[in-house]
């Protein structure tokens, strides 16, 4: 048998295993970080449905949403009169 050709062959053997490897490894990692947002997701659910005073839903994480997304309307108010060339 020619060497090359046997290099040739242990080359394409081992880099069939290479991407082997690879692609496992990707599929643990996608699995990992489904289980990463599974886990945050029902943190969430966990923190809606049982809030610190048991009073349906938390009223600061509802409050400090409300402030936030005010600031946000906020921010973009401004963007748009820059974006528009109003001076504030």
């Amino acid at each position: 048998m020619d060497p090359v050709i046997v290099i040739a062959a242990s080359c394409l053997v081992g880099l069939a295993v290479v991407a082997f490897a690879l692609l496992r490894a990707w599929h643990e990692w996608l699995d990992y970080k489904r289980q990463e947002l599974e886990r945050a997701r029902n943190a969430a659910r966990v923190s809606i449905d049982t809030p610190e005073d048991g009073h349906g839903l938390d009223q600061r994480g509802s409050g400090t949403a409300r402030i936030e997304l005010a600031d946000l309307r906020e921010r973009i108010r401004k963007l748009e009169a820059i974006a528009n060339g109003v001076e504030l």
